[in-house]
């Protein structure tokens, strides 16, 4: 398993992009996923934002998860099959229902992949059942 020391070393002479920008907290979460995995990540400051120069905001403690952009999608299917597997055992004690993506004919709707209602968006949300689709 990778540890922060050897993800430094690999990643010393790489270009890295933020991946992920949030509160330290939850970003030790998947630093530490990502090591698991062997993918080498780092945590940084994000750039001063506008907000920040007046003081007050909310951005201090704020972080950013970075990695190698060749390393994105291998992050991404980690967390994507996470979700699924919290979802299987979500279906199975019956508090949601997700429908498979359906092919949509041109100038159709796209069914909600919650509750199946096939209608314009309502605030990027479906009509029927509220989910946040946009």
């Amino acid at each position: 398993m990778m540890d922060r020391s050897k993800a430094a070393l690999a990643l010393a002479d790489a270009e890295v992009i933020p991946y992920r920008e949030g509160p330290l907290s939850a970003l030790k979460e998947f630093e530490r996923e990502c090591l698991s995995h062997d993918i080498p990540v780092l945590l940084a400051k994000p750039p001063p934002k506008e907000c920040c120069k007046s003081g007050g905001c909310q951005c201090g403690g704020r972080m950013q998860l970075c990695a190698r952009e060749e390393d994105i999608p291998r992050i991404e299917e980690i967390f994507r099959a996470e979700w699924l597997a919290q979802a299987s055992q979500t279906l199975g004690e019956g508090l949601v229902q997700l429908k498979a993506p359906e092919e949509v004919a041109e100038g159709e709707e796209p069914p909600c992949p919650a509750c199946g209602t096939a209608a314009p968006l309502k605030d990027g949300a479906c009509s029927d059942c509220g989910l946040q689709l946009e």
